[in-house]
Order: structure tokens, then C-alpha cells, then sequence
């Protein structure tokens, strides 16, 4: 086993026995081979478009197979073994459909001639064969730059899957899923030209985050500023977790009217702004956060559990029969649910006590999103010009367990009151209950939503720049950014691509960056390791 896709790998370094997120060696393998396979497959897959041979299931299958192997997703072999199986079936019928259009119909490559063979052992073995580091001989810069785009690639096909359901696509971004994996096959490219692929994976991933946005506002309406309790209220309870707003809508309108009250968890968070979901009565509020207390929460949690995308550590088995798994999701023990029909949730979450009186826990707000934020730009302005606000903070990211993430809080618990914090995805949950009052009206901390969010972010920024004839660098504003896995890492690219530049990112930097690539994106973009939440805030404020 070898792995350091997530920020939490051992020792900085890598995962070599087992993995911190709990993925086993054999299922590391599995998710190693898969990637060959469709890695192997895609080189078809861009000869097809050559020669104008129709490839939708295709460009489909290699998006979701690569979406599964991101860091807790995915950790059932035996669905692994199932997609490997796929990705090369689908392999040979593309290149009969290609031989008779009179197009390439064969290639060298290892992974365009793989065969994968009849037993899990023997599959377990010809993972390990294609690993991360089983290329000993590669330039190391190279080799990274290959994983970043790897990694990166991994980012833009969660986004692009979600949008996906939502009815949102654009065949440019599974060509370049297409193009990126099997371009990590190929050893003729230089440095310039890897560093530029990863590049365009940033401008891709910033599409399917488009896309996603506008599936996500176009079924569900624009975020609204909305009060989200913390608590619970006495009865039956469902909670979900993930990033999947499909399937959170598909449990709101399966459990109406049934005594059940639905709760969200982790990233699930921000959906309480959407006019669309808001609307049920029985949509309560929010239990628990992100990293820090989850075992514990979802050990305690008198309900149902559902799992809709990743973020979550692997299952105890104390309450794997509570947790149902939906879409790519997947762990061994634990029921899966392929279709939206929740019943066996929900009949789970009728059978269990719920919670036996109403609790109060406090409450947050969600709902600051592009629209929101952008409805009041001219009181921000205003504010920014009367010196009111003096900056701005998106302090933003994943959240993790391993030490080193106290960071975040205290950063912001230490930030003037003259400034604005805004932030998204799930490492908010280390102060998004804070009470950190307003300025004129104007919440000091505003939740702009999921990771998928960054894109409202960004459209928030390119719009405050334009309202004060500046570029968003010359903007009052600081990213102050947290990763853990494979979104984050698309999400960075995309601020690349844009130009963006003096993040700071931490907790630690990613064990896949040589010290030479580093070192190109500290002269391009002026990139820097997070330090103390003091020196930051003095080189940023002086």
C-alpha cells in the first residue's frame, strides 16, 4: 500500500499498512487498479472523439469510477472489483466500435492491454503493480505534477457526478478527465507542459463547480440568510450527511408526514438556505459537525443515517446498522441504497427510540451565498470605503482529525472586529458557531455553503473587484485555506488558474508537492504554509 491523496496521511508522508481514514491496503490496490483501468480506457475514449464515434456512457462510466476512489468514498472491494471489470469491458467495445470507423485501434500502453484476472487476490496483486510509487525511475517534479493532476482530476469528477444528477452536464469536462489520466501515461511531456495540464484542470474544475451551482440554485433556488438550530426535537429522526442534495430533497418528500424530523450533518449544513428544502416543516436543524466528535455523534445519534458522498471516517460497528449509503458511497456492512427510494431508512428511523425531549443547542446562520452577499454589496462597499469593514477573511477548506486544526479557530476568534470572515465547506465547523456580531447590519461571519461553494465565493469576489476597479488581488480580502482530500485539491487549482495569489494552506502542506514544484507555485503565486494565528494575522493586517 502506498497513499498520501488526503492531508492526514502518516506521518506526512504516506499511508503504507493501512490507511489513516481506515481503507485497507487491499482496497487501496483495488482503487489503484481501477484508475489503471480507466486510465487505459480513456485513451479510447480520446480516440473516439477523433473519429467521431459517440462515447456518453463512457465519458459518464470513467467519471464516477474516478470519483470513487477519493478519500471516503468507497471502500467496498467487491464494488471495486465490479467497476474494474466495467471500466474494461467498456474498453474492448470502444475499440471494436473504433477499428470499424477504420480509427487506431490499439495501443502499447500496459493499461490500454490489461486484463484483469479472475480472482481477488490475484487482482489485490496487480494493484499493488501500478501504484503511486510503483514508477521508481520518473523525475520526481514530473512525478508530482502527475499526481497533483491525478488528485486534481479526482476533485473535478465528484463536482461534475453531483451536477450530474442535477441534470448539469458539459462533455468538455469528461474529455479532459479523459485527457488528464491518460496523459499521466505518457513520459514524453516536460515540465512546463505538466504544469500547464494542471492548470486546465483548475479552469475545468471551475466549470463543473458552474455547473453544480447551477444545478444546485436551478432546482432548489438561491441560498437565503436562514436561522438553523442546533438542537433536536423530540420524535422519530433521519440524519444526513455527505453533500448530496438530490437525495436529501428525495428524503424531505419520502418522510412527510410520517413524524419524522430530519436533521443534517457535516457539509449537509448549508441546504437549510435553499428556499426548495427550507420549505418542509419538518426539516429541523443540524447535529454535530464536520471531523471533530463524529464517531461519537453518529454513535449516539437515535436514528437513521444516511450517507449521501464522502467525509465521514469509516464506520464503527456499533452503528453500521443505523448508516444507510447511497450513489458511489460504500463500506463493507453497511445496507446501500441504489435507487431514491429511502424506505428502509426511514423504516429504520421508525423502529429506533429518536429523541426523547427537545434540546436546545443554539443556533447558526447559513444562506450568504453569491446572491445574498452580492444583494447587499452596495452597504458592503460602503462599509469598505467608510473604513468600517477594514478586511476581509475567507477562511475556508476541509476539516480533518488529525492534530494541527485548532489553527482555524483561533485564528478566527482572534480576528479584529472591524473585519469580515467568510467561509464554506466543512472546516467552518471548527467557529461556525461563533457569535461574532455584525458591522452595520452585515453578519461578521457569513456561511457561503459547501466546498462546492468556493465558485460563489469567487463570483463574490471577481464582483466586489469589479465595484472597485481593482483586480481580486488588489482586493482587502485573505484565503486563509484548510485541506483534506481530492475536492480541495481541485478547488486550489482553480484559484491557480485564476491568478490568485498569498494563500495561506495548512495545516500541513501535501506530501505530493517536491520541494521543486513548491517552489514554483511560491514564485508564481506567492503560496505559503499557514504559521501562528498571531504572525499570520500581523503580516496580513501589519
Amino acid at each position: 500500500m502506498f497513499c498520501y491523496q488526503c492531508e492526514q496521511t502518516a506521518k506526512g508522508k504516506a499511508c503504507t499498512s493501512i490507511g489513516v481514514c481506515g481503507k485497507t491496503g487491499d482496497v487501496a490496490a483495488l482503487q489503484d487498479l481501477l484508475i489503471h483501468a480507466v486510465q487505459g480506457l480513456s485513451l479510447y475514449a480520446m480516440e473516439a472523439r477523433k473519429c467521431g464515434v459517440s462515447t456518453p456512457e463512457t465519458g459518464l462510466f470513467i467519471c464516477e469510477a474516478t470519483f470513487s476512489t477519493l478519500t471516503n468514498v468507497n471502500f467496498d472491494a467487491d464494488r471495486f472489483v465490479a467497476l474494474i471489470n466495467k471500466a474494461v469491458q467498456l474498453r474492448k467495445e470502444l475499440q471494436e466500435k473504433i477499428k470499424a470507423a477504420g480509427s487506431k485501434s490499439d495501443f502499447s500502453q500496459p493499461a490500454a492491454n490489461f486484463t484483469p484476472a479472475a480472482d481477488l487476490a490475484e487482482l489485490i496483486k496487480q494493484g499493488e503493480a501500478v501504484g503511486l510509487n510503483a514508477t521508481s525511475d520518473e523525475n520526481p517534479d514530473i512525478l508530482s505534477l502527475k499526481h497533483i493532476l491525478l488528485f486534481g482530476l479526482k476533485g473535478v469528477a465528484a463536482y461534475a457526478d453531483h451536477a450530474r444528477i442535477l441534470g448539469q452536464e458539459d462533455d468538455k469536462v469528461y474529455a479532459f478527465i479523459e485527457e488528464g489520466l491518460a496523459s499521466i501515461l505518457r513520459t514524453d511531456l516536460s515540465l512546463e507542459e505538466w504544469i500547464n495540464l494542471v492548470l486546465k484542470c483548475g479552469e475545468i474544475n471551475l466549470r463543473a463547480m458552474e455547473l453544480l451551482d447551477a444545478g444546485n440554485t436551478g432546482t432548489f433556488g438561491h441560498p437565503v440568510p436562514t436561522t438553523v438550530p442546533l438542537g433536536a426535537k423530540k420524535g422519530k429522526a433521519i440524519l444526513v450527511s455527505g453533500h448530496d442534495l438530490k437525495d436529501l430533497a428525495a428524503i424531505l418528500a419520502q418522510t412527510e408526514g410520517k413524524g419524522i424530523h430530519v436533521y443534517t450533518h457535516g457539509e449537509m449544513l448549508p441546504c437549510h438556505g435553499y428556499p426548495e428544502l427550507k420549505k418542509y416543516s419538518h426539516f429541523y436543524g443540524h447535529y454535530g459537525t464536520a471531523w471533530q466528535n463524529q464517531a461519537k455523534e453518529f454513535a449516539e445519534f437515535p436514528g437513521a443515517i444516511v450517507m449521501t458522498t464522502n467525509c465521514i471516517q469509516r464506520p464503527k460497528d456499533t452503528y453500521k446498522d443505523n448508516i444507510f449509503t447511497t450513489g458511489l458511497v460504500g463500506w463493507p456492512g453497511v445496507t446501500h441504497i441504489a435507487g431514491k427510494d429511502f424506505s428502509p431508512a426511514i423504516e429504520k428511523a421508525l423502529a429506533m427510540e429518536g429523541f426523547s425531549a427537545d434540546t436546545d443547542k443554539g443556533s447558526v446562520m447559513v444562506g450568504f451565498a453569491r446572491n445574498a452577499v452580492l444583494g447587499v454589496a452596495d452597504k458592503v462597499i460602503e462599509a469598505v470605503k467608510n473604513k468600517d469593514i477594514r478586511h476581509f477573511f475567507l477562511v475556508a477548506g476541509c476539516d480533518g482529525a488529525k492534530p494541527g486544526r485548532n489553527y482555524y479557530t483561533e485564528i478566527v476568534e482572534k480576528i479584529p472586529k472591524d473585519c469580515v470572515v467568510l467561509t464554506l465547506a466543512c472546516g467552518k465547523f471548527r467557529f461556525f458557531d461563533m457569535q461574532l456580531g455584525d458591522i452595520g447590519g452585515i453578519p461578521r461571519l457569513l456561511d457561503v455553503g459547501q466546498c462546492n461553494d468556493a465558485y460563489s465565493a469567487i463570483q463574490i469576489a471577481v464582483a466586489l473587484a469589479g465595484a472597485f476597479d481593482c483586480g481580486v488581488n488588489d482586493l482587502p480580502l485573505s484565503m486563509i485555506l484548510s485541506w483534506y482530500e481530492q475536492k480541495a485539491v481541485a478547488i486550489l487549482l482553480t484559484l491557480f488558474y485564476l491568478g490568485i495569489q498569498d494563500i495561506r494552506l495548512g495545516p500541513s502542506l501535501p506530501a505530493f508537492v517536491t520541494p521543486n514544484v513548491l517552489d514554483v507555485l511560491v514564485k508564481n503565486f506567492n503560496i505559503k504554509p499557514i504559521s501562528t494565528p498571531d504572525e499570520d494575522l500581523k503580516a496580513i493586517l501589519g
